[in-house]
């Protein structure tokens, strides 16, 4: 993992996580890095003493995708009071950011405060995203859907399911109301979520869309 000024040619901190990283997130409080990566690890980097302060490894009930016997992390993301990290297989695990940073007596790492599975066995997980507002995770997936649950129980509340292969990457508007998913059947599109609907469709690529970025800025 990587640091960079963007005033620099070159990077300011490095950090060997001993695996290939497949996700990593910034802490809001801009002290903290979380990485996830393919040996099935959840690292947490301090900034301040350029530390790995803890290494959670999940404990997954699905068969494993690395040498090391455990379950590739997928995709991570955080936000003031949660810590999400999901496998490749649709697991998806939730801490509080704070005791992940801590490890109980005997180094053993902080369990998690809820895990759910996000799709179906055999559907790969692709994606997972805490909306700004902190109210929803969105999880896309290779079933060709992307699923949308409740922060506070963790419930399905929304399945979108009109792309016809797997869905790659979604990102939030600003406000939360609006969600962008990008696919391989070579278009994105914009969902209304309150309704659940999409309200336009992106049709212009010749290949897959394997990611999306939104600007909704009125600046």
């Amino acid at each position: 993992v990587k640091l960079w000024d963007l005033r620099s040619p070159t990077y300011s901190r490095s950090f060997d996580s001993k695996g290939a990283v497949n996700s990593v997130a910034l802490h809001p409080n801009q002290a903290q890095i979380i990485s996830g990566d393919q040996n099935g690890s959840i690292k947490l980097w301090d900034l301040g003493s350029s530390k790995c302060i803890n290494d959670i490894i999940p404990d997954s009930h699905s068969s494993s995708t690395s040498s090391l016997g455990r379950v590739a992390i997928q995709s991570v993301d955080v936000s003031n009071d949660t810590l999400i990290a999901a496998n490749n297989h649709a697991e998806v695990f939730v801490w509080n950011p704070n005791d992940a940073s801590k490890t109980e007596n005997g180094g053993e790492p902080i369990r998690p405060k809820a895990k759910f599975r996000a799709h179906s066995f055999g559907a790969y997980l692709l994606h997972a995203k805490i909306s700004p507002d902190g109210r929803s995770l969105v999880t896309t997936s290779s079933d060709k859907t992307a699923r949308l649950f409740d922060t506070t129980n963790w419930q399905l509340t929304q399945t979108l399911s009109q792309h016809s292969k797997w869905v790659w990457d979604a990102v939030f508007s600003a406000d939360s109301s609006y969600l962008v998913t990008a696919s391989s059947d070579k278009t994105a599109r914009l969902w209304n979520l309150r309704s659940g609907a999409p309200v336009r469709q992106y049709t212009d690529h010749e290949f897959a869309v394997t990611c999306v970025a939104l600007n909704d800025s009125s600046t």
